[in-house]
């Protein structure tokens, strides 16, 4: 791809054209001030390989010399960017440079841009990641969801697209509520009539635990199962997978409205940051008593669930990281998340879901 040039108002404006279309990594040649704008020169990072495959002395130099030049000219385009990012505010001074560096940290964490530039356009001047972390942890909402749903009792239905783990989660909850209260106090429902074998599967998790299973149909007998069950400590709904564009999530959630049930969303911690975005904005409603981000040990980078959970004001009650039950969730430690996402940005893919293996007391409970 040949070289472009991007013209804006100033550095910030004309970095965020840079990086939309050419990318995170896109090569800077040049800037100058063009009349009342800035102007910068700018290519698609295979030119920087280009470059340096084309350099006059390459084919004669050792490879490691040649990796060598292409080495300084990345270092010069980091540079480059650093610089730029200095300038974007009036008055900034060389701490532009940290908050770039913060700035791609966040991103390649997962963050979204959006956030990541609003914390930083906060950050007091000489401020790092340690920074960055507290106003993370202060804006991450949590509940003790052993106290708030396991030991408060009541009825939960929860809802989530297809495969996020809401029958996995179901189990995990009634085996927690079983330990404490035992299992003639406690109920499964299912109003998953259309997927094969889901009330099967619910089924199977009730005969281990020793709990009763009801299936329903609709809202009506849903009314009719919960009036039967109004003794029970603690009744959890089992609903049918939809995807967030499918029209039947309305028609679930006025189900659950006229039956006065509260909901927990299940957030799919491996989903993008725009999926994750969708599904928030169909299912949350003032009947969603908060969140459970799920699949952690699958995802990568932590980031986007974060992202969505602080964005949206969404109370994290538990977070869950395998397929066993019910050892698989967990009580929510955001120190602990925040070491998870960042660490992960130094270690392979495989290290970091080693490290979501969650050692003994590592989760502790804490107030919300």
């Amino acid at each position: 791809m040949s070289m472009k040039t991007f013209l804006g108002a100033n550095s910030r404006e004309v970095l965020r054209q840079v990086r939309a279309e050419l990318g995170e990594d896109a090569v800077i040649l040049s800037n100058r001030k063009a009349g009342e704008q800035v102007e910068i020169v700018a290519a698609h990072p295979a030119l920087l390989k280009k470059m340096g495959q084309s350099l006059p002395a390459a084919p004669s130099q050792p490879a490691g010399q040649s990796h060598g030049m292409m080495g300084e000219l990345r270092a010069l385009h980091d540079q480059l960017l650093d610089r730029l990012s200095a300038l974007a505010k009036p008055g900034a001074n060389t701490g532009g440079a940290s908050a770039v560096r913060i700035q791609r940290s966040l991103m390649k964490a997962g963050f979204g841009q959006a956030l990541a530039e609003q914390m930083l356009e906060r950050m007091p001047e000489n401020a790092g990641l340690d920074w960055v972390l507290k106003v993370l942890e202060r804006n991450l909402r949590y509940r003790a969801g052993d106290e708030e749903i396991v030991q408060n009792g009541g009825v939960y239905a929860l809802v989530g697209p297809t495969g996020v783990g809401k029958t996995t989660t179901t189990a995990k909850l009634a085996a927690r509520a079983v330990v404490r209260f035992g299992p003639e106090r406690v109920a499964l429902v299912s109003t998953d009539s259309y997927r094969v074998g889901a009330f099967e599967q619910l089924r199977i998790y009730g005969k281990i635990l020793g709990v009763s299973v009801h299936s329903v149909r609709d809202a009506a007998d849903l009314q009719l199962t919960l009036s039967a069950l109004k003794q029970k400590h603690l009744v959890l709904i089992d609903t049918m997978g939809m995807g967030q564009r499918d029209s039947r999530v309305m028609d679930q959630a006025a189900m659950l409205d006229a039956c006065g049930v509260r909901r927990l969303l299940l957030l799919n911690a491996t989903s993008n940051l725009r999926t994750l975005e969708d599904v928030v904005r169909v299912y949350r409603s003032p009947g969603v008593a908060g969140c459970i981000p799920t699949k952690l040990d699958e995802s990568v980078s932590l980031g986007g669930v974060l992202d969505v959970v602080i964005r949206h004001k969404l109370v994290m009650h538990f977070i869950a990281n395998g397929q066993r039950v019910p050892e698989d969730l967990h009580e929510v430690s955001i120190p602990y998340l925040l070491r998870c996402t960042f660490d992960s940005l130094d270690t392979t893919a495989h290290a970091a879901h080693d490290a979501l293996e969650f050692p003994q007391g590592a989760l502790a409970a804490h107030a919300g």
